[in-house]
């Protein structure tokens, strides 16, 4: 590091008081030899700086040629240094070196300094107390965090007020309606005010592209904060800065919560919701520095009068006779009881609740994306037990492989029986077996049995996993010593005298 002007002159005060270099150097901060300089020159660092030099000190190598760039930049001004460097090696080969790009980056950029197109510029906003709040889903990957031991990858649904940065968040799995639905409902009713304006960026869950390179309001989104007393604002597009608030506050929450979980110990939590309720809390505690501006803020909003509104989607949809439902535009798979039925399936950021006369049937773990699938092996297995020639071609067949186990000891029983009717059939009562029992101990018994070498057969599994009637002790027979109760008798008689 340089020395600063404060080092020299701590260095002449301490020498001033017991003459010794080397202590005052190093009470200064610096070498021994830096120190002896100084002391020798009398001068601060400041004074021996020497002037900037306004000459070349060698010839321009690209003097011929920079004319030519100079036009190539005026009429496309993207162009790189790089590909200028590149396409010029090809025309004047043997001229130059690879190690002189940085020579003609240095001119380019110089040239877009003094001589380049405007640049754009942006224009520092102030921002009015209760005006607006800014929502944006921020990726929160690199936390590291868990959830009972496996990775959890999620974002954070960011709501901000810009005036005084007061903030919260909600997890989420994705920039769904759902999940902006219930981040900002979350905020609102954390404040009890709502702002003027609810902002976001140009996400297809509040925007549609109307194929004119604009974009207009969902009606689902317009009629939520609408709910809410707010008018909807978004961005321009591609113009993110215009987000800024929320967008450099994403970076500085995930930087606060990096800091709490190195001071936690620990990035397990025991549920989303328990991982949820630690982060809001963070925020409590820092939303707590801003009193004072947050107090102008909610001074400035109107109260909050309104109910909560629902925070998932309702589809009304057909089980098919393959015992699946097609819930946006993804394939889940039902108990075959409901085959043929209308059931109700309720649509949240993270799950589908599947409701049928009233009753919920089942959760399913939300898809993200389209045109995916989840089979569940226990919705299906006791047909396909009866059928077993639909294994080999059924549409979702790997999925009836739960885990790496019960595909090897599919394998295996190919190697034993050869590929065919018998080791499906095999392998269908495994799973069978894995749906009435338990598939934790139906893998334990196939882990068993492929390290000892054994062909998994259905026969040897079901013994293995065999649920052993449990053994009662022998006891001998209690018997009353009825002389206690006379002396109980005695000393009770004796407390009432």
């Amino acid at each position: 590091m340089p020395v600063t002007d404060a080092q020299v002159r701590k260095l002449m005060e301490e020498i001033s008081k017991h003459g010794k270099i080397g202590r005052a150097s190093m009470m200064s901060g610096m070498d021994r030899k830096t120190g002896r300089k100084y002391f020798r020159s009398g001068s601060l660092p400041s004074d021996l700086k020497k002037e900037e030099r306004e000459y070349r000190t060698r010839d321009d190598p690209f003097a011929s040629d920079w004319p030519m760039l100079k036009e190539m930049l005026e009429d496309a001004p993207a162009l790189e240094g790089k590909a200028l460097f590149e396409w010029l090696m090809e025309q004047r080969p043997g001229r130059y070196e690879p190690g002189q790009v940085r020579t003609l980056q240095r001119r380019i950029k110089q040239w877009r300094a003094t001589e380049g197109p405007d640049k754009e510029v942006f224009f520092a906003q102030e921002h009015r107390p209760g005006e607006a709040m800014q929502v944006d889903p921020t990726c929160a990957k690199k936390l590291g965090v868990t959830i009972g031991g496996e990775p959890f990858e999620h974002l954070l649904c960011h709501s901000v007020l810009p005036y005084s940065n007061w903030e919260w968040a909600t997890v989420c799995l994705s920039e769904s309606l759902m999940a902006l639905r219930r981040g900002v409902q979350s905020a609102l009713f954390q404040l009890g005010r709502t702002p003027g304006y609810l902002q976001t960026d140009n996400s297809t869950a509040a925007t549609h592209d109307l194929g004119s390179g604009k974009r207009a309001f969902n009606e689902e989104y317009e009629r939520f904060v609408e709910h809410f007393g707010m008018k909807p604002r978004t961005i321009a597009v591609g113009k993110s800065n215009q987000n800024g608030d929320v967008e450099s506050l994403n970076n500085a929450l995930k930087k606060r919560l990096e800091q709490h979980l190195l001071l936690r110990g620990s990035r397990d939590f025991e549920s989303v919701k328990a991982y949820e309720a630690w982060v809001q809390e963070v925020l409590r505690k820092t939303n707590g520095l801003r009193t004072k501006k947050v107090g102008e803020e909610l001074a400035a909003m109107k109260e909050l009068s309104v109910n909560r509104l629902r925070e998932h989607r309702v589809e009304q949809v057909k089980v098919s006779r393959e015992s699946t439902i097609r819930v946006m535009e993804n394939t889940y798979s039902v108990p075959s009881r409901l085959q043929g039925e209308q059931v109700k399936a309720r649509i949240f950021d993270d799950r589908i609740e599947v409701f049928y006369g009233g009753e919920k049937q089942l959760t399913l773990e939300r898809l993200l994306g389209r045109c995916k699938h989840r089979i569940d092996y226990r919705h299906i297995i006791w047909s396909l037990v009866r059928k077993p020639g639909a294994f080999p071609r059924y549409r979702y067949r790997e999925e009836l492989f739960p885990g790496l186990v019960f595909r090897q000891a599919y394998d295996a029983l190919n190697d034993k029986l050869g590929c065919g009717y018998k080791a499906d059939l095999e392998y269908l009562r495994i799973l069978h077996q894995a749906a009435a029992v338990s598939e934790a101990d139906v893998e334990s018994a196939l882990e068993l049995l492929l390290a000892e070498g054994e062909a998994p057969l259905a026969d040897r599994v079901k013994a293995l996993v065999r649920p052993q009637p449990p053994e009662t002790p022998e006891m001998e027979p209690y018997v009353a010593d009825l002389g206690e109760y006379d002396e109980l008798l005695k000393t009770a008689t004796e407390v009432t005298r």
